[in-house]
């Protein structure tokens, strides 16, 4: 796997967030309607930390890896009705978000999210979580015809910042959120406690911060 460019913190007049374990915490509410699609072929259910390790490959994989290859189609159906129905009221920001998103904006940063998850959904929980006054752009795979880590989330949301990938940053908490900042060129910054565990994340070599808040020590652009 390339490396991501190296962070130039004295760079950077942007920034593109994932969603999932980076931003917000929908685990609940993916675990529900995994478990709807696999109750629907007797399958046991799981429970969240099972199914957190497996979150962020876009929904397709999800089904596969989890509910089973044959069985994508239908399994995407069943989970969509059921998320519709609950990701509102079962997603909350992680700790130290939206002071941080607040004074990142009064520092000048643009900020844009590029995420696996369907923009239809993602925009829906930022408006309900009062955090999407923040960003220029959110995308998902449905506004851009292709997951993470293919670059063209991020190159959208340069577009939409009017910013240069060497003026950017990516953060995420994943080890596919280092391949796609690779992909695209972008330095990144991890946080933890999402989808690949701290073991996983410091084998990569990237900074790892134990929240979001870290991001204001190392940008602090005034």
């Amino acid at each position: 796997m390339p490396s991501p460019p190296s962070l130039d913190p004295g760079r950077i007049r942007a920034i593109v967030f994932d969603l999932d374990g980076t931003l917000v915490d929908s685990y609940a509410p993916i675990t529900a309607s995994l478990n709807r699609a696999r109750r629907a072929y007797d399958l046991p259910e799981m429970a969240v930390d099972e199914v957190r390790r497996s979150v962020g490959h876009g929904l397709e994989s999800l089904i596969a890896d989890l509910v089973g290859p044959d069985r994508v189609d239908d399994g995407v159906r069943l989970f969509r009705e059921h998320y519709a129905a609950s990701f509102a009221s079962g997603t909350f920001a992680l700790p130290e978000v939206a002071s941080t998103l607040a004074i990142l904006r009064d520092r000048g940063y643009r900020m844009s999210v590029a995420s696996n998850k369907p923009a239809r959904f993602g925009r829906a929980i930022l408006e309900a979580l009062d955090l999407d006054i923040h960003f220029d752009d959110v995308l998902g795979p449905d506004r851009v015809g292709h997951a993470k880590p293919h670059p063209a989330m991020i190159r959208r949301c340069l577009e939409a910042m009017q910013t240069e990938a060497g003026e950017t940053a990516y953060v995420g908490d994943m080890v596919l959120d280092v391949e796609t900042a690779a992909v695209a060129g972008l330095p990144v910054i991890l946080v933890a406690g999402g989808s690949s565990s701290d073991a996983e994340l410091a084998e990569t070599g990237e900074r790892v911060l134990p929240s979001l808040g870290g991001l204001l020590e190392i940008l602090d652009r005034a």
